[in-house]
C-alpha cells in the first residue's frame, strides 16, 4: 500500500461532496481523505497500484485541482 498526497482547492462540504462519487468510483483507490483544516486541503489517497496522473484526473472530472506534494 502506499500512501499519496495532493494539494487541493477543495475548500468546503459542497466541494468534497462533489468529489466524494468520483473518488469513491475509482477502483484503485482504497481510502481518502482531506483535511479541509489544512491550508493547503491536503489530499490523501491510500492505494495499491494507482499513479498521481491518475488521481489528477480523477479529482480534475468533479472540477478541482489535485497537485502532488
Amino acid at each position: 500500500m502506499k500512501t499519496l498526497k495532493f494539494k487541493t482547492n477543495i475548500n468546503c462540504g459542497n466541494c468534497l461532496a462533489k468529489v466524494e462519487p468520483k473518488l469513491n468510483a475509482e477502483s484503485k483507490i482504497q481510502s481518502w481523505e482531506v483535511d479541509l483544516k489544512s491550508d493547503d486541503r491536503i489530499l490523501t489517497v491510500e492505494s495499491e497500484d494507482i499513479t498521481e496522473e491518475e488521481v489528477f484526473k480523477t479529482v480534475l472530472k468533479a472540477g478541482f485541482i489535485a497537485k502532488p506534494l
